[in-house]
């Protein structure tokens, strides 16, 4: 017969308890069930673990015995406590993919609020670019997505939001002070600094500028600080531009109705850890009318 943790739960409870009434009283047990209980033990171990009937006092395997028996009872209850926080959502790992204007612009609220009610749960969270958003989701080392991508085979999509492209350039820049939407002819000859996201403008007369631009950032963060410093323009949806940022000058786009649909991707609900499954909760509640606020 196999060893069993009840076996050494019981033992354990008969010697910080100094008798078989009061264990069987803590296990919610009868004394005779206790009894057997060791009795199949101490068969098992071959040798006894107790001096008397009366079992207070330990022989000197016993005293041995005892050490390991106390350890892998007290590491079994920490285990079985853990499998039961993973699976209420209170420990655990949330892994995301999502592009920089997400981690930047979309993600911190939600984060805050996840961090307030799952304060146990780690978070991996990774900015780069759509295309390597669905790589990482289809080699399984993301749970969570959120991109300008499609839904490959086994995965759910979900539309979050989508917002229109537009100019971005220093406040400073001739067409800030114009004021006015800002037509294709209006970036020729300019210093245009393309980007990741450029590829989703599928207007004809934008090939030329994108063509003939000295300059490709993919990062966003590197993308704005050179338009901040004057280096040039470029153009992105407006969600990846801050609001409050006054070094920065958003305009509308003339001749173009061109915009950035964002997706939410993942494996179906039910193949989610449940940190995840909680996660996708929060990130849905947090972003539920981003749809109407542009």
């Amino acid at each position: 017969m196999a060893i069993k943790i009840e076996m050494l739960r019981c033992f354990c409870a008969v010697v910080q308890q100094g008798s078989l009434n009061e264990a069987a009283s803590q296990l919610g047990r009868t004394p005779s069930a206790v009894s057997m209980m060791l009795k199949q033990f101490e068969e098992h171990v071959g040798a006894a673990l107790f001096e008397t009937a009366r079992k207070s006092r330990l022989t000197p395997l016993g005293e041995m015995v005892y050490g390991e028996a106390r350890r892998e009872v007290e590491h079994f209850g920490r285990t079985v406590a853990a499998i039961e926080g993973l699976s209420r959502a209170e420990e655990g790992q949330v892994r995301l993919a999502v592009t920089p204007s997400v981690a930047t612009a979309i993600l911190p609220p939600v984060i805050r609020r996840f961090r307030r009610d799952h304060p146990k749960v780690r978070i991996d969270m990774r900015d780069m670019d759509s295309a390597s958003v669905q790589r990482e989701l289809e080699a399984e080392r993301a749970d969570i997505g959120i991109a300008s991508i499609a839904a490959g085979a086994g995965f759910e999509r979900k539309l979050l939001f989508s917002d229109p492209f537009g100019v971005v350039c220093a406040p400073g820049d001739v067409l800030a002070s114009r004021g006015d939407a800002v037509g294709w002819r209006d970036l020729a000859g300019r210093d245009f600094i393309a980007n990741g996201l450029c590829r989703l403008i599928e207007d004809p007369a934008f090939a030329p500028i994108l063509d003939a631009a000295p300059m490709s950032v993919p990062n966003t963060a590197s993308l704005l600080a050179l338009v901040r410093g004057g280096v040039g323009l470029t153009l992105l949806p407006r969600r990846a531009v801050p609001l409050d940022d006054e070094g920065l000058a958003f305009l509308p786009l003339a001749e173009s109705e061109a915009r950035r649909h964002l997706y939410l991707v993942s494996q179906p609900r039910r193949l989610l850890p449940p940190a995840a499954r909680a996660f996708l909760r929060v990130l849905e509640k947090e972003t539920a009318d981003l749809r109407d606020t542009v």
